[in-house]
């Protein structure tokens, strides 16, 4: 049995990098304090009310006795106050009071380290090429995975406790909306959707009763069909829920960070940006772009351009190329969300009556201390699907090179090990050796069962549905906030 060796050096050396390092030179705290974005602050009650024509104190409040006790109204003012509110540059101090910025900064940081082990792991294999290691860099992946999705439970149990609002009603809404949808995606022949799912799942099945029987047990399979997609749908359904409002806010970042965009270059990356779930959509419908890119109608030949192990290489590359550039486009998004604060007060002026400068001071001063729930729901999609399609390439067999000969062979069959394993011990340590003699069956056993075409249907399905759900979001919202919101 192989040991992890350099891997294991490589994760002992990133996680002292993340306990020395990263705390003082952080990308989480660099994304939102390089300079680049800008809030809105409050107004003190002081300007308000030179604002509004009360100089004096005693003119400001409405005073009067109950019970011996002086009872003080708060200070209104007129809506249509002549009020411009003053900016400043995000600093490490404003974070401090920020909600979930530690969850926003351990889950940016902690998805950096986790992609510098792939990438370093990635190298190692490419080279030195090890048969009998654990790639441990999946296990980093799967971290990822596991925190960015605890943070949108997290987002959208929040949502959940708010008993006016109408937030949870629209989670449910869209829970129910994409388990429909989900079901009906798992029903599409493969003719249409080329996720391998279906392929996958029957030799998952068939090696599974293979190793039952060798263990002498009769099964008709570890789980049906329909149970699997049953559940499937289920696990769709809530990532569905989770992210309903990323996209809801995607939509409406995306048209406030349009109207700011002067320049032609960014306001054509904003819209390859909000389109980019859509390109990852159709990489999947097989008539649109593998028959079509793999097999084009050249006259009464179709010549193929490419291999189908080219293409998937290139849908991976396509993807990562599209979460980079919307990575990139972070800030203009952010600044668009913070712009929101003399969004609102515009609309105020526009409203006739008086507001207590309390309320307006709360309702400037929310715009920047829920910065980092936006940045959340930004990022931890972007994450989700990075690191997805990571593990799709490496657990699915993928290649990295776009050449022909990169064509990688699945190991679909693989003989199960034998028991003449424990008849070759030495005589000496036979309890150790028979451990670990076990613990490579048990691997190898596990090998054969979830083998790279199980992996390559499932993860190509969750890409796709990460994005589809993103997608249909942030197109409801885009629909939401252009034609049923009265300006």
């Amino acid at each position: 049995m192989g040991v992890i060796g350099i891997q294991l050096v490589v994760t002992m050396v990133m996680a002292s990098v993340m306990q020395k390092i990263i705390p003082h030179y952080s990308l989480a705290r660099w994304l939102l304090c390089n300079g680049s974005l800008r809030w809105y602050q409050h107004p003190t009650e002081e300007e308000l009310r030179i604002l509004a024509g009360k100089q004096q104190k005693g003119k400001s409040k409405k005073d009067r006795k109950y019970n011996g006790h002086i009872e003080s109204k708060p200070l209104t003012i007129p809506k249509d106050i002549d009020l411009h509110l003053e900016t400043k540059s995000v600093t490490e101090v404003d974070t401090l009071a920020l909600h979930y910025f530690p969850e926003y900064q351990w889950l940016v940081d902690f998805t950096v380290a986790a992609t510098v082990v792939y990438l370093v792991t990635e190298v190692y294999y490419n080279f030195m090429k090890p048969t009998q290691e654990m790639n441990i860099s999946l296990i980093w992946c799967l971290l990822v995975l596991s925190f960015a999705i605890k943070v949108l439970f997290s987002l959208t149990t929040h949502y959940f406790k708010v008993e006016d609002g109408g937030e949870r009603s629209v989670c449910v809404t869209f829970g129910f909306f994409f388990f429909v949808k989900a079901m009906a995606v798992l029903i599409v022949t493969e003719n249409y959707l080329e996720f391998g799912l279906e392929t996958g799942f029957t030799n998952f099945s068939d090696s599974a009763m293979q190793f039952l029987e060798k263990q002498g047990l009769e099964s008709q399979g570890p789980v049906s069909k329909l149970t699997f997609k049953f559940f499937l749908a289920i696990f769709c359904s809530l990532i569905g829920a989770f992210l309903t409002f990323p996209g809801l806010r995607l939509a409406q970042m995306h048209l406030d960070a349009l109207n700011l965009a002067t320049e032609k270059i960014t306001q054509t990356l904003l819209h390859i940006n909000f389109l980019a779930p859509l390109f990852m959509v159709l990489l999947w419908v097989k008539p649109i772009t593998k028959d079509y890119i793999m097999n084009p109608p050249l006259g009464k030949e179709s010549v193929p351009l490419m291999t189908e192990a080219t293409f998937d290489t290139l849908r991976l590359w396509l993807i990562i190329l599209l979460c980079a550039l919307r990575l990139a486009m972070m800030r203009s998004h952010l600044q668009a969300y913070l712009n929101l604060a003399q969004k609102c007060v515009d609309q105020m002026k526009k409203e006739a009556g008086r507001i207590s400068t309390v309320e307006l001071q709360k309702m400037v001063a929310r715009v920047f201390y829920y910065l980092c729930v936006i940045a959340l729901q930004y990022v931890a999609p972007l994450v989700m699907l990075l690191h997805t399609t990571l593990l799709l390439k490496t657990l699915g067999n993928h290649s990295w090179g776009i050449y022909p000969e990169s064509v990688s062979t699945l190991p679909v069959h693989n003989s199960l090990p034998s028991n003449s394993l424990y008849s070759e011990l030495p005589s000496g340590d036979e309890k150790v050796k028979v451990t670990v003699t076990q613990i490579t069956v048990a691997l190898n056993s596990l090998k054969n069962i979830f083998t790279p075409l199980l992996f390559r249907g499932l993860l190509s399905f969750l890409t796709w549905w990460i994005a589809a759900c993103l997608f249909s979001t942030s197109l409801f919202g885009l629909f939401y906030h252009q034609y049923l919101t009265v300006a």
